[in-house]
């Protein structure tokens, strides 16, 4: 295997586990707006609501530390 495989598949593997990420956290920042919208404005906002949004950060926050690996790894090359 030549050297620019190598780091080509890691990097094409990066990029389309960074997009589905970032598609699961639209996802779950959709599912927490519709639950939301369901509830009337004078009652507490469900618990599952911030669920939905801390899922989504957390997906979010994978993304960011994937592509800092992969600058890493592209620095370190």
């Amino acid at each position: 295997m030549s050297e620019s495989q190598s780091f080509s598949q890691p990097s094409e593997l990066a990029t389309l586990l960074c997009r589905e990420l970032i598609r699961l956290a639209r996802h779950e920042e959709e599912l927490g707006a519709t639950e939301s919208a369901r509830t009337p404005y004078w009652t507490p906002v469900p618990a599952s609501v911030l669920g939905h949004q801390l899922a989504a950060a957390a997906l979010r926050d994978g993304v960011a530390h994937i592509e800092a690996a992969a600058r890493g790894a592209l620095i370190a090359s």
